[in-house]
């Protein structure tokens, strides 16, 4: 085959190659969705090049790739962290290694691998030595300074990349990449032990609705909180003990206390609303944590002192797992223990989706084809 490639290289046709330390042969353009200034057009490109992996990369033929409210906030460029420009947006990536740097080691051509919101890191700072490789001041964020998953071929730190194994369905697994590994963070980071409730907003998304289940498979009680009955059945399919429909009730805070008894030990935010996080710091149980996630761009978390200080309760952000959260967030999905409620269409109809999701109009996750 490394032949068959050598002849390819050498010939008229060596145009439409690249010529890699490979044994697949990956062309030199591909399928992508671009964006060139903040909220212009999503253009559809079929000649989009092919990346090269740096040494310590791996490339990746990406086969899915989920879609996240971040690549929503990438393109309109709203949050106070500025994108790469043009830029390839996604971050949810599964597919299969076709190339790999010299220095890479811990994959081989044809593993199954995934590609994650962060990209690398330096490895060598206070924040990687603990554990905290998304602090790190020169971490690299697919998607967004780092061109991402919405295209065929993509690059990523092999350090950092995640190891899917064979035969897994990787549609399925493409939204564990970054909504599993980041709501099983955030559920580790409240400190919530089994048997305790846990209130989950917009637990009719994409990581709400993975929420849930990490929240079920970790001995927690999950009250889902969201709003229609496509998001009120989908929530307790998955294992929600109680859904309440915020825009069904006269008072959202009073039916929450009344369902868990006081209220729930903690509070997972991955709505993206700023009035949801002011509201959970007076249901929070006296003692409870309230966790951070979703980022409403301008948004402030607001809570009274009186009521913080008295209740002594507590407000953490979230960000993405590390390295070790990603592995245990895709043992939980090896095991069964997770799945991905998904919606699978083109990379064409990327725009369509972010239409939907504006309007709040998603149940579970979509996930991109990439080939069409």
């Amino acid at each position: 085959m490394l032949r068959t490639i050598s002849r390819l290289a050498s010939s008229p046709a060596r145009r439409n190659f690249i010529r890699l330390n490979s044994t697949f042969v990956v062309p030199r353009t591909q399928k992508a969705i671009v964006f060139e200034k903040n909220n212009g057009p999503l253009l559809y490109k079929t000649d989009w090049p092919v990346p090269t992996p740096a040494a310590d990369e791996i490339l990746v033929n990406v086969k899915y790739s989920g879609v996240c409210h971040t690549d929503l906030h990438a393109w309109h460029g709203d949050w106070p962290l500025p994108t790469k420009l043009p830029l390839v947006g996604g971050h949810e990536g599964a597919g299969v290694v076709v190339a790999r740097g010299s220095a890479v080691t811990n994959f081989e051509l044809g593993d199954y691998a995934g590609i994650k919101w962060l990209n690398g890191s330096c490895l060598s700072c206070e924040f990687c030595l603990k554990g905290a490789e998304s602090s790190c001041s020169d971490a690299i964020l697919t998607g967004y300074t780092h061109d991402g998953t919405f295209q065929e071929y993509a690059t990523a730190k092999a350090i950092h990349a995640a190891k899917i194994p064979k035969q897994t369905d990787l549609a399925q697994i493409a939204p564990i990449l970054c909504a599993g590994i980041t709501v099983y963070k955030a559920l580790k980071t409240s400190t919530a032990t089994p048997g305790q409730w846990v209130a989950i907003t917009g637990a009719g998304g994409g990581l709400g609705s993975l929420a849930i289940q990490y929240a079920k498979a970790m001995g927690l009680r999950p009250i889902a909180i969201d709003t229609g009955a496509a998001k009120a059945e989908l929530c307790k399919s998955l294992g929600a003990e109680v859904f309440i429909d915020f825009k069904a009730t006269s008072d959202l805070s009073a039916e929450i206390k009344q369902a868990t008894h006081g209220g729930p030990h903690a509070v997972i935010h991955v709505a993206v609303s700023e009035a949801a996080i002011e509201v959970s710091t007076d249901y929070v149980r006296p003692t409870g944590t309230i966790v951070l996630v979703g980022m409403p761009a301008g948004a402030v978390a607001r809570s009274s002192v009186f009521n913080h200080v008295v209740k002594a309760i507590d407000i953490k952000g979230s960000y993405v797992g590390n390295r070790e959260d990603t592995v245990e967030a895709l043992d939980f999905f090896s095991r069964g223990l997770v799945s991905s409620p998904i919606n699978i269409v083109g990379l064409s109809e990327l725009a369509s989706v972010y239409e939907k999701m504006e309007k709040g109009e998603i149940v579970g996750r979509f996930v991109l084809d990439t080939t069409c």
